[in-house]
């Protein structure tokens, strides 16, 4: 039987893949600390409801090849995203349609029985190469 945060880490990437953005916010604490790769923290469920809306405007991505580890309250994912850029997102690349698979890792705190932090890094420039 896996340890608890690990099935809570193992279901957030379901949702993820399922796009059931309730599926993935009902794994997450009430006051989520969420670091963004590259940029800051966010903090609550509402705000990471925010950017996740956003991404899937400008995304439509799948976890593949996931690894899931952990110990004691912290965990951390290793796994490939497969994705097509769809919308143009800020400053970024022109979306065209392109397609992208790249490495990436997160790490997350056990709170109260849900995910209370999830970090997400992957390489920003080997994603701008692949989206070239």
């Amino acid at each position: 039987m896996k340890p608890e945060l690990e099935s809570l880490i193992a279901a957030y990437f379901e949702a993820f893949n399922r796009h059931d953005l309730e599926g993935q916010l009902a794994t997450l604490h009430p006051e989520v600390q969420h670091d963004l790769n590259e940029g800051g923290t966010e903090i609550g469920v509402e705000r990471f409801r925010a950017f996740k809306t956003h991404m899937d405007g400008c995304y439509r991505e799948q976890i593949e090849d996931l690894v899931i580890m952990s110990r004691g309250d912290r965990g951390a994912a290793e796994f490939m995203v497969a994705g097509v850029y769809l919308a143009n997102d800020g400053d970024l690349a022109e979306a065209r349609g392109q397609s992208y698979r790249i490495p990436a890792a997160a790490f997350f705190e056990l709170r109260d029985g849900k995910l209370g932090r999830v970090t997400s890094y992957y390489n920003l420039k080997g994603w701008l190469e692949a989206v070239r």
